[in-house]
């Protein structure tokens, strides 16, 4: 729909994650959270996804500022590679990073999509 086009880029439809964040559950920053059917299929086709749940996932995080939107194995392959380096280098100015990257995207339309 119209109004479902307009939530979907103003990035609202992501608000609810709010509530997991509040409650814990979550992180603002990190690994974007999966269904568990995806997980399951990546974690018997990518070698090294269960990693990402090293950390708690996240509202937004480094592959979703540097790679744009696929579902496919080879797009979970590409974003497990900026979701390890994101593990990996883990501070708190790559969340600052990482938050100042979301806010453009979300503001100006301007970023990995």
């Amino acid at each position: 729909t119209r109004v479902g086009r307009i939530i979907r880029l103003a990035r609202i439809d992501e608000m609810p994650q709010m509530w997991n964040v509040l409650k814990g559950e979550m992180s603002v920053i990190g690994p974007r959270a999966l269904m568990v059917e995806e997980v399951e299929e990546f974690e018997k086709k990518v070698p090294y996804f269960s990693i990402r749940h090293a950390v708690k996932p996240g509202v937004t995080g480094w592959a979703q500022v540097n790679y744009k939107h696929g579902a496919s194995v080879e797009d979970a392959l590409e974003k497990l590679k900026y979701d390890l380096f994101y593990i990996k280098n883990l501070s708190p100015f790559l969340d600052f990073h990482i938050l100042l990257r979301t806010i453009r995207v979300v503001l100006f339309g301007k970023g990995a999509r």
